[in-house]
């Protein structure tokens, strides 16, 4: 790693836009070990295998039809920034700054902030189901950061195949919410452009918000439980320890979460699940599967803590 490279490619950036996304890629890499992706062929078996058994279950347990992206990638954490650049920068160069031309140390910070945000969520991000948002592909990718799986997976003191395939049923679950809602990505598209554009216009809306938090919550909490009803072995031990790796990490990393929204990212899960767990308790995971087929079935942020009342709207 190189903090003097990094700093370098934050000072040096150029450009007339608010962000230098060159250089934050460039300084995301260097303050970011790249890791080990040397697999062994039980290791590059084992992915496929865990990938297409996760499908298989989804599938028949859940009911749901759906395929895998076309793209599935095990990364190193450079190839992760690679990929999730045009992400960040898809959606931030959406956000109109009313100004044409940035002066270069606000271009300055906000590269740094980028830069060091991205490196964070690379050292951090296992798995990540990417529908490829605001993009004109509709190639919807899988990735693993199989350096970050091995790390965690040796903190934890679990069994790496294990760990990874739990992982590998979590990101599955994503694709099967996407492939059997084909209009999902539409509407969250639509929800982050009206969403930049008021706040282009210094306005705020708060009904956008609310909707783009409760759509989140249901594709949180519909993975959540769709992982625990067809991964094909324990996981209670698996879970307990990641929460409790989340809760005791350390004062720098609780700030970028914060700062990052990872908190809320967890609360989406708590909430979400406990949504669609009662739901299914209630019917049937085939009547939970029913949030899939059209917008209005999603959730009001009020029916996210009352199934009862969904139900009765759309069941």
């Amino acid at each position: 790693m190189s903090f003097y490279r990094a700093a370098r490619a934050v000072t040096d950036a150029s450009g007339d836009g608010p962000v230098d996304w060159l250089a934050v890629a460039e300084a995301a890499k260097a303050v970011t070990a790249r890791g080990d992706l040397d697999l062994t062929d039980a290791e590059r078996t084992g992915y496929a295998d865990d990938v297409k058994a996760a499908r298989d279950r989804v599938r028949s347990v859940g009911g749901v039809d759906f395929d895998l992206p076309d793209t599935v990638e095990v990364q190193h954490r450079h190839h992760w920034i690679d990929a999730n650049i045009g992400t960040f920068r898809r959606v931030l160069d959406q956000l109109d700054t009313g100004q044409s031309v940035i002066p270069g140390i606000a271009r300055s910070l906000n590269t740094g902030s980028m830069a060091f945000s991205i490196a964070f969520l690379a050292n951090n991000v296992l798995g990540q189901y990417d529908p490829l948002l605001l993009s004109q592909s509709d190639d919807h990718r899988l990735y693993f950061v199989h350096p970050n799986i091995e790390r965690v997976a040796d903190q934890l003191d679990v069994d790496r195949d294990r760990f990874r395939r739990w992982i590998a049923f979590h990101e599955v679950t994503h694709a099967a919410e996407f492939g059997a809602a084909p209009w999902l990505s539409d509407h969250l598209e639509s929800l982050i452009e009206r969403t930049l554009a008021d706040l282009s216009s210094a306005r705020f809306n708060r009904a956008d918000f609310q909707e783009i938090d409760t759509t989140m919550t249901a594709v949180e909490g519909y993975a959540e439980l769709l992982m625990d009803r067809t991964f094909d072995d324990e996981y209670a031990d698996l879970r307990r320890k990641l929460d409790q790796r989340r809760q005791n990490a350390g004062p720098i990393s609780m700030l970028f979460r914060r700062l990052l929204g990872l908190g809320r990212k967890r609360r989406q899960y708590e909430r979400g699940k406990t949504f669609f767990e009662g739901v299914a308790a209630a019917r049937d995971l085939k009547t939970a599967a029913l949030v899939w087929e059209r917008p209005e079935n999603l959730p009001t942020d009020d029916e996210l803590d009352n199934p009862t009342m969904w139900l009765r709207r759309v069941a």
